[in-house]
């Protein structure tokens, strides 16, 4: 399997085997061929042997296995985006990719089994048109989908996140506010965690939580390990804690 997604990612146009069963031949089904116009030269992608999901079981066991299968797909294509000289813009695709399948729905798509893999590269290929994926970017997608691994998207994305904050020594630092910061404020967030840190680069994600009432969080270090609470929300639940008296609700 790792070997036919190797082949897939490196050439244009991309030629698909579907997968079969590990006691049948590859190609035992049709071969799907998606052509794209590009003159982009890509590296050999090398996947390491994913574990493949156990399907009778879960708990802990099943999500250690997503995640290893998670961080090869991820590692693969950082290699790539490395090779090529394009981590940053692979990243930032992969942010695109992000935003995109946290829609529910288009998750319960791609991940539907009744839905063929013809129509869900149709949709890849819309993304990519509207969003200026890279083709390397593209091929990852189709290939995922051609394994029946696009379920594993959002641990993708994590994984990625992780492996090109190690390549560039970046650290992340997840901004937390009731309203958009303004950019200056953003800056002098980045420059405090740098101080903190030491991190050659630090890069910064805004999500927007209104529950904190006023003020703002900022969650860094090994997978948001280490935690700055700046809001109104912590006061609150400081104040109530000193008085004994439980949660404060706040009128509407």
């Amino acid at each position: 399997m790792a070997t036919a997604a190797a082949a897939a990612l490196q050439q244009t146009p991309i030629t698909f085997q579907s997968r079969s069963p590990p006691s049948a031949q590859l190609h035992s089904r049709p071969t799907v061929k998606f052509s794209l116009s590009t003159g982009l030269k890509l590296p050999k992608l090398t996947i390491k042997p994913l574990l493949r999901r156990n399907r009778g079981g879960g708990g802990a066991s099943g999500a250690r296995m997503a995640d290893s299968a998670a961080r090869s797909y991820a590692t693969a294509l950082a290699d790539v985006a490395k090779s090529n000289n394009t981590l940053e813009q692979t990243s930032a695709d992969i942010e695109k990719v992000e935003k995109f399948f946290s829609d529910p729905g288009v998750l319960n798509f791609f991940t539907n089994p009744t839905i063929g893999e013809e129509k869900k590269i149709s949709i890849i290929d819309e993304i990519a048109k509207t969003s200026s994926l890279q083709p390397h970017v593209i091929n990852f997608l189709n290939i995922l989908v051609d394994m029946k691994r696009i379920d594993l998207i959002k641990e993708i994305v994590k994984e990625f996140e992780i492996v090109y904050n190690k390549f560039t020594d970046t650290e992340l630092a997840t901004v937390t506010s009731v309203v958009q910061l303004e950019a200056q404020h953003l800056s002098q967030i980045a420059k405090e965690v740098q101080k903190l840190t030491g991190a050659k680069n630090v890069r910064i994600k805004t999500l927007i939580d209104p529950s904190l009432v006023a003020g703002f969080t900022i969650r860094y270090g090994s997978s948001g390990s280490k935690l700055i609470d700046m809001s109104v929300k912590k006061q609150l639940e400081e104040i109530a804690a000193q008085l004994e008296i439980g949660d404060i609700q706040l009128a509407s």
